[in-house]
């Protein structure tokens, strides 16, 4: 009997990676044929550009071109030929704002037309091994070589170009345990990579070391460097400005009192994401591949 068990354990886990590939796989054969590339101008140098994965952050500038991430590589000749009509110089640098795949994925791309890719310590050490992303069911494998940030930080960078310093900023484990944030301060802006979006509730990636205290950390980190003119570019969604980083913050803090009244009560995670506990919040965040019980279940089990 005992051997039975064992067998079938080792078969459910053969299973769960069989599932896990065909997850890597149906996202590999996304269809990004139809995708455009967006272009916001926020300042004389700095420019937001959307597609299909996380916003990108342009400098351009008489130094050169840089970019705060790449979104996915079937993307990078789209993104190319908007940052073309920024500007002619070539990309100097790719700064990664944490380790996946909608923000890295450019990464080899770029890099093999001279880019320098730049992050945190955490995030070529999570590209270098590959990951498994339980949520998504998938398996991600080791970056090749040409996409792993080849400068690495531990706390703080800056980058000196086009007349407005960037300071790079390592916080702690929030979305993942590798993200920065990206701030002007003679512009006044910021980019805030996945630690804030717009309009849908947040993945929050526990298997990467992220936790929903240090996303309201980091919350508060660019409430602290903003004020009220000050332009905010979130990892996904519409660009936004420090009223709207206050409101995220306020409700994670809410979602997370909430999920503690529900585990001092006694619930189980199912129960509570069973019992629609963000019915309010539904309408404006409910329309992103995170579900409100889905959501529900991580703000639970990251308590």
């Amino acid at each position: 009997m005992h051997r039975i068990k064992n067998h079938s354990r080792a078969f459910a886990l053969i299973l769960t990676a069989l599932i896990a590939n065909l997850g890597y796989a149906q996202a590999q054969q996304q269809d990004f044929s139809k995708v455009e590339i967006k272009t916001l101008k926020l300042s004389s140098t700095l420019y937001m550009l959307m597609g299909e994965g996380g916003n990108i952050g342009v400098s351009a500038g008489s130094d050169g071109v840089y970019l705060i991430d790449d979104q996915y590589a079937p993307l990078s000749d789209k993104i190319l030929i908007a940052i073309k009509e920024i500007s002619g110089k070539p990309i100097s640098y790719v700064v990664n704002t944490h380790w996946h795949g909608d923000h890295v994925g450019g990464n080899e791309n770029f890099s093999n037309r001279g880019a320098v890719i730049i992050a945190h310590e955490a995030v070529r050490a999570r590209m270098a091994k590959g990951q498994v992303m339980a949520l998504r069911n998938t398996v991600v494998p080791p970056a090749k070589p040409a996409a792993l940030p080849v400068i690495t930080f531990s706390d703080k960078a800056a980058l000196h170009m086009n007349g407005e310093p960037a300071q790079v900023i390592h916080v702690e484990p929030a979305h993942t345990d590798g993200d920065s944030i990206i701030h002007w301060p003679g512009a006044n802006i910021i980019h805030m990579g996945d630690t804030f979006i717009t309009g849908r509730y947040p993945f929050i990636d526990a298997g990467s070391g992220g936790k929903l205290s240090g996303v309201i950390k980091a919350a508060e980190t660019g409430m602290a460097l903003a004020d009220d003119k000050t332009k905010i570019i979130p990892g996904h969604g519409e660009l936004s400005n420090k009223a709207g980083l206050t409101r995220y913050r306020d409700m994670l803090v809410s979602v997370r009192d909430r999920a503690m009244a529900a585990k001092a009560a006694g619930k189980t995670a199912e129960e509570w994401a069973a019992s629609n506990p963000f019915a309010d919040l539904d309408a404006e965040l409910g329309g992103g591949f995170i579900k409100s019980d889905m959501f529900a279940k991580i703000v639970f089990s990251g308590l």
